[in-house]
C-alpha cells in the first residue's frame, strides 16, 4: 500500500468524477452507447469512479479487481448471450479496465481489450474525456459488432447511462 496513492485518492475523490464528466457528458455517453447497441446484440457499461476509499482503498485494490467488483455489483455478466461489456475508469490511478463476459471475452481476448484501454488512456492523459470515453464505446461496440450481430428481437438487458461512483 503505498501513501502517494492513498494521498491521490484521499484528495481528488469523487468530486473530479462530477468536474470530468458533467451531466451534458454523460448524456453524450449515454447516447454512444445507445447507438452502439443498435449495431450488435450486446450490452455496455460506461462506470467512472473518482477514487476508491474505505476498505478497497486501504486494502489495495487495484483497478482490475475494482473493476471485477463492480462487473458483478451491476450484474453484466447476467446477460442472454454472456456478451456483457464493462469499461470502467478509476479517475484517480488514470486507469481503464474493460471486464468483458466470457462469450465476447472469448472472441476478442485480452490483448484486444488492452489496446481499446491503451487508447483511451492516452486520452483521458491529454484531457480529452469524453472524446475518450466515446471512442472506447465505439471501439467495444465495433468488437461486439463483429461477433454478436443484431438479430431477431433484441431486448435492452441493461442500463445504458453511465454511472459515477
Amino acid at each position: 500500500m503505498s501513501l502517494k496513492r492513498i494521498t491521490r485518492h484521499l484528495l481528488q475523490h469523487h468530486w473530479r468524477a462530477k468536474r470530468v464528466f458533467p451531466q451534458s457528458v454523460l448524456d453524450r455517453i449515454e447516447q454512444a452507447i445507445r447507438q452502439g447497441e443498435a449495431t450488435h446484440s450486446g450490452q455496455v457499461r460506461f462506470v467512472v469512479e473518482g477514487a476508491l476509499d474505505g476498505r478497497p482503498l486501504f486494502s489495495d485494490q487495484h483497478a482490475r479487481e475494482r473493476a471485477l467488483d463492480v462487473f458483478s455489483h451491476l450484474r453484466i455478466w447476467d446477460t442472454a448471450h454472456n456478451n456483457g461489456v464493462l469499461i470502467y475508469l478509476l479517475l484517480a490511478d488514470r486507469d481503464v479496465e474493460i471486464i468483458a463476459d466470457r462469450g465476447i471475452n472469448a472472441k476478442v481476448g485480452a490483448e484486444g481489450w488492452e489496446t481499446i484501454c491503451r487508447a483511451m488512456e492516452a486520452e483521458f492523459r491529454s484531457g480529452r474525456f469524453e472524446h475518450g470515453a466515446i471512442s472506447g464505446i465505439t471501439a467495444v461496440s465495433r468488437e461486439l459488432a463483429k461477433h454478436f450481430p443484431p438479430g431477431g428481437e433484441h431486448p435492452n438487458e441493461l442500463p445504458d447511462a453511465p454511472v459515477v461512483m
